[in-house]
């Protein structure tokens, strides 16, 4: 057996990969299009680590019920080199950092469509620093 992926439904592709390549800095591996289903999935993972990827659903019709976060699903998680520049880097991308990186170790975000990212320094946990010692907490995740 192998892991393959977790699908996420978005609602607006072009705003989710902003969010999740432009932003997260995830990269487009595979893109299919249905016409006949009228969907499309876009493949995507960290760069250089196509093992765990992310399957972006969007559906062209819109659903008659929005997407809801069901409790048994969680979060995504991604470990980066710097978790004080990756947040620095979304939050100047407008993204908001719902749990900060007070203990240089952990982060917490959301993608447009409300799916929850943790984000994991790499390595041990970095000293605390400001903006990210002091910041509260904003939403859930």
């Amino acid at each position: 057996m192998k892991y393959l992926h977790t699908m996420v439904r978005v609602t607006d592709l072009d705003r989710s990969l902003d969010f999740y390549c432009d932003k997260l800095g995830l990269v487009e591996l595979r893109r299919t299009e249905n016409t006949a289903g009228r969907f499309t999935l876009v493949f995507l993972s960290a760069p250089g680590d196509e093992n765990a990827q992310v399957e972006l659903t969007y559906n062209w019709d819109p659903d008659p019920e929005p997407y809801g976060i069901g409790r048994a699903f969680g979060h995504l998680a991604y470990q980066v080199d710097d978790i004080y520049a990756a947040c620095d880097r979304l939050l100047r991308g407008g993204v908001t950092i719902n749990r900060p990186p007070r203990d240089g170790r952990m982060a917490f975000v959301r993608s447009p469509d409300n799916i929850s990212i943790e984000l994991l320094q790499k390595g041990a946990a970095l000293p605390p620093r400001e903006p990210w010692a002091s910041m509260p907490n904003t939403g859930t995740w």
